[in-house]
């Protein structure tokens, strides 16, 4: 609430002045679903709050499973039910499958080529076909799993230390430089997050400025008349920190076309760089400068993403140490004494992946999935008017109590026996997204965050800093990260 309080005093003069050319065409609103009634000029922007997957979840209760909002000059609509989320995502898909671009992410022309962000489109296309059958394949993955796995090995080797000095280990932070190091040895066979590299300190600052740039509340996405002011500075800093992990892509891609010249032995050959360098029909699709923002989003969105979700689920597990145990005592069954856990085991340890799509549930990366209505379109026995924003509301789905019982506990148990997965089949579980838009990266993100959570609970015992309850308290940005850093203090587990 302090954002909106600071910035609209500085800005309603602003939007006053500009008033008169914020009028557009009238478009139909009769049979628009219900909602709060807005307040002139900013509409419901002050019921959005701080952490509007919350807020959103509590209207729901009040006005139904889809209702709208007025966002300074933008309609909005939201739905709160794995039925509602069903109309947008499948249903609907075709007339919905866009999305609308923050104004942060039109630096670099990134709306423009941005895989996420563009339209469906011949180049989308291209995007796609390039992640779901060469980056993101099976036998691809397979291939360079060995980058993945030395990378898990050098987490344990360090929480190993902190174990035998009784140290504790900041989980948030460890969680971070792990999935970056699995993402950049996955693409580009190197550290990212090595603390001894000035690339890669460079690197992992840019990389965390762009997400929380993007995360911050703008109001250029409410009021378009002041796109071209930038009054908060948003996309001037994108523009920055975008331009630096760009320029550093760059160079890598370089060196790598140079090593492949002048010592093609030495250049290696089972990582997703190599795939984009030398597949022919992938070199005829995108050209460089896509290439590079196509890498962009691969780092900015999976290194985020991936360790805010296992950083939620150890904290879930630490609070419920009964369902720690039950992990733990499966993962022994299942691998065995002094057997570090491979990807290829992840499919016989059901709790764990049960604990892994409980802690999507709850706490899903990105609670808020956001489209654009292409033309009018009927939702729920409503009509959305074409570029109207359409938020499926992950977050509230997940716990809503029609789908599931004790929406609110921690209980992986629900998963077992279960048919219910992530991969947008199932509207009561849509972390990922669903229809056309999902996201192409989800192979290799079940992966890493299977593996690196296996890894942390079979080797070691955990108990919380200080001896209490994990605040579970979150804070809202292009994901929903954990307000306080986890830190717990790691022992060998009886496995050693």
């Amino acid at each position: 609430m302090e954002f909106w309080a600071c910035n609209f005093i500085l800005t309603l003069c602003l939007a006053f002045f500009f008033f008169w050319r914020l009028k557009s065409k009238p478009t139909s609103t009769s049979n628009l679903p219900p909602g709060p009634k807005p307040l002139p000029l900013i509409g419901n922007l002050l019921d959005f709050g701080d952490k509007p997957h919350k807020s959103l979840a509590t209207m729901a209760k009040v006005h139904g499973p889809i209702i709208s909002l007025k966002l300074g000059r933008v309609t909005a609509v939201v739905v709160s039910s794995s039925a509602m989320a069903k109309e947008v995502l499948q249903t609907n898909d075709q007339f919905l499958c866009n999305r609308v671009v923050p104004e942060a992410l039109t630096a670099h022309s990134h709306d423009q080529l941005g895989f996420p962000w563009i339209p469906v489109s011949p180049l989308w296309r291209n995007y796609r076909k390039i992640c779901n059958n060469k980056l993101f394949a099976g036998k691809i993955l397979d291939t360079n799993e060995n980058l993945r796995r030395k990378k898990v090995e050098e987490l344990v080797e360090i929480v190993r230390k902190s174990a035998l000095k009784g140290e504790a280990v900041n989980l948030g932070r460890l969680a971070f430089a792990t999935t970056l190091n699995l993402l950049s040895n996955t693409i580009f066979s190197v550290d990212l997050a090595d603390p001894n590299s000035e690339l890669a300190r460079d690197f992992k600052k840019y990389v965390s400025a762009i997400m929380e740039e993007a995360g911050k509340p703008n109001l250029s996405d409410y009021f378009p008349v002041l796109k071209k002011l930038d009054v908060q500075g948003i996309r001037k800093r994108m523009e920055i920190h975008m331009g630096n992990v760009l320029k550093l892509l760059d160079s890598m891609i370089k060196q790598r076309i140079i090593q492949q010249e002048l010592n093609p032995d030495s250049v290696p050959n089972n990582d997703l760089l190599h795939y984009l360098l030398t597949n022919e029909e992938i070199q005829a699709e995108i050209d460089q400068n896509q290439m590079q923002q196509l890498l962009l989003v691969l780092f900015s969105a999976g290194s985020d993403t991936t360790s805010s979700t296992l950083q939620w689920a150890m904290a879930l597990l630490l609070n419920n140490p009964e369902k720690l145990k039950k992990a733990q005592v499966e993962m022994k069954q299942v691998l065995g004494k002094k057997k570090l856990m491979e990807e290829a085991d992840i499919p016989r340890l059901a709790y764990l992946q049960a604990v892994v799509k409980e802690t999507f549930r709850l706490h899903p990366a990105a609670p808020l999935l956001l489209r654009k209505a292409q033309e009018e379109v009927k939702i729920g026995g409503f009509t959305i008017c074409k570029d109207a924003r359409v938020f499926v509301n992950a977050w509230a789905i997940g716990r809503d109590p029609m789908s599931w019982e004790n929406p609110e506990c921690f209980e992986p148990e629900r998963f077992l026996g279960s048919e219910i997965d992530v991969r947008g089949r199932n509207f009561e579980l849509v972390p990922f997204g669903g229809g056309r838009r999902i996201c192409p990266g989800l192979p290799l993100a079940m992966r890493m965050l299977h593996l690196m959570l296996g890894s942390l609970i079979s080797f070691f015992n955990w108990k919380v800093e200080d001896g209490f309850k994990v605040n579970m308290e979150d804070k809202f940005g292009i994901t929903v990260d954990m307000a306080h850093p986890l830190r717990a203090i790691p022992s060998l587990n009886d496995v050693e």
